[in-house]
């Protein structure tokens, strides 16, 4: 499966590359009347792309945050209700053997 993904990869950064080659040339972006930003278009994709991917990565981060804090408070209560527990060599120390057989 490793194989696999790492093919992925590299023929999605093959394709990438290729395209930024192909397309090298100066875009002009208008931010407001007067200021305009003269950047390269695979540059400009990339900068929106990961613009784009902030929101959710954002999203992930502070789900999985507040699940991990969730999973600890469940093991914190579980470990205070659940109290010691007996183990075999000590369920074996407290039964006492029988002599009479």
């Amino acid at each position: 499966m490793q194989i696999v993904r790492t093919v992925i990869w590299v023929v999605l950064v093959i394709a990438l590359l290729i395209f930024a080659v192909n397309n090298w040339t100066v875009v002009q972006v208008k931010i407001w009347e007067n200021l305009i930003w003269e950047t390269k278009l695979p540059m400009l994709l990339l900068i929106a792309f990961l613009l784009g991917m902030l929101p959710m990565w954002l999203l992930h981060a502070g789900t999985r945050w507040r699940l991990n804090r969730q999973i600890s408070s469940l093991k914190d209560a579980a470990a205070v209700t659940s109290g010691p527990s007996l183990s075999t060599t000590s369920l074996a120390e407290a039964q006492p053997e029988n002599p009479a057989n």
